[in-house]
């Protein structure tokens, strides 16, 4: 008879959505909620499949939480699971570590989370023994490879390694507890329970080592699905691993071409279009979009202009096309080539090479960095994220601002001025 076991990590339960919220609060609340309905869904997973248990590879927090809304959710679900008789086996991840209510909340003692120092659990179902390996940190910074602190397979037992790791590094992480696969695999374990990178990876070799991934994205640079991994030992000791879907909320970018159009009722097709193609091609429940209207058409001004009337035309469109938002709207229009030649001797062409020129200048630039940098000053902390967190984001986002709002002026001068 089989062992059978979920794998997650990484879901950030009740992350919080500042800058979302900011945008669009109903979608901040359905994005924000998403994590919580993600683990309800990763519980009901465990009981339909009648798992042994459940292994959380860290991060099941998202900070320095104080939420005791957070704390009974929690309690709640890993009451179900302990009256199915299904065993948790947990780590802190680099989140879990700042979290206050991880080190204060009281779970059933079929809820093994692992501390500090080396620990190993011996679990015993299906006729199999599986020995479950972790180490947690207390500290949310981990620079060294934790691997030389686990213990040694057990002879005779299915060993599984339960660690929050960056491996050798990947984009958007930080680094925590590297370590490299191959001495991974070299290390005896049977499965590897990996968590912290966000994207789902398989490493084929001696030993079966799994990174889930997150089970539910929280904005566009996670997008596409996200899911668990069911872990099956059989009797022969030999291991099969299936992915669930568990994301709720699915982040996607979608991107229309208006190259061509004249009308804009043309270009609402073409957007209602995309949605169209796009609603069947997801399986979580939610779509949300990031929509990238791109091309040369004789509309370009317009639409610039008129952006937001185009947002509000997509999120309809949207809203037809079934459970789905549109969570930024983002234009990279330009006029017809021959528009642009024709407007060479044209005032307002030559107003915005003008401006363009002006606005490309160290002395120009110096004040709109002065102004950004006090308009964050005078933010409140939560709220001073949009123009990046270092320097590098903060030259790039006035790079942004600066080239869009010459397009937008020429916009409005072309397209008849303000309305």
């Amino acid at each position: 008879m089989a062992f059978r076991f979920i794998h997650t990590a990484d879901i950030h339960l009740d992350s919080p959505l500042r800058s979302l919220a900011m945008r669009n609060p109903d979608l901040a609340e359905l994005v924000g909620d998403a994590s919580r309905q993600a683990f309800v869904a990763i519980v009901d997973l465990c009981l339909a499949e009648r798992v042994d248990a459940l292994v959380i590879a860290g991060d099941l927090y998202d900070g320095d939480q104080t939420s005791m809304k957070t704390a009974r959710f929690l309690a709640s679900q890993m009451t179900r699971l302990h009256q199915a008789g299904i065993r948790v086996f947990k780590i802190r991840g680099n989140h879990d570590a700042m979290s206050r209510i991880s080190k204060q909340l009281l779970f059933p003692d079929t809820v093994t989370i692992f501390g500090g120092r080396p620990q190993s659990v011996l679990q015993t179902a299906g006729g199999l023994e599986v020995m479950f390996h972790g180490l947690s940190f207390a500290n949310p910074k981990a620079p060294e490879s934790l691997l030389a602190k686990y213990t040694a397979a057990r002879e005779g037992a299915v060993n599984v390694g339960i660690m929050h790791t960056s491996l050798a590094g990947s984009p958007g992480h930080d680094v925590y507890a590297p370590c490299n696969v191959a001495d991974l695999h070299g290390h005896g374990f049977d499965y590897w329970a990996l968590g912290h990178i966000h994207v789902r990876k398989v490493h084929p070799g001696a030993s079966t080592v799994v990174m889930p991934g997150m089970p539910q994205g929280r904005d566009i640079n996670e997008a596409g699905e996200k899911s668990v991994t069911l872990v099956t030992i059989r009797d022969d000791r030999s291991i099969e691993i299936e992915e669930r879907l568990t994301s709720v909320a699915q982040f996607e970018r979608v991107s229309v071409d208006l190259t061509g159009t004249v009308e804009w009722s043309e270009a609402v097709g073409r957007v209602r279009s995309a949605f169209e193609v796009l609603r069947p091609s997801v399986r979580s429940r939610h779509v949300v979009a990031r929509l990238a209207v791109t091309g040369s058409s004789p509309l370009s001004w317009a639409i610039i202009r008129d952006r937001d009337l185009l947002l509000a035309e997509a999120e309809q469109a949207a809203e037809q096309a079934g459970d789905t938002w549109v969570e930024k709207l983002e234009l990279d229009l330009s006029p017809p080539r021959t528009e642009t030649l024709e407007g060479i001797a044209d005032p307002i062409f030559e107003l915005a090479e003008s401006m363009r020129t002006d606005a490309s200048s160290e002395a120009f630039r110096a004040e709109a960095r002065a102004f950004v940098q006090k308009t964050i000053a005078d933010l409140p902390p939560d709220a001073r994220d949009f123009a990046g967190k270092d320097d590098a984001a903060l030259e790039l986002f006035l790079d942004s601002v600066l080239a869009s709002g010459a397009d937008l002026v020429t916009a409005r001068l072309k397209a008849g001025g303000a309305q």
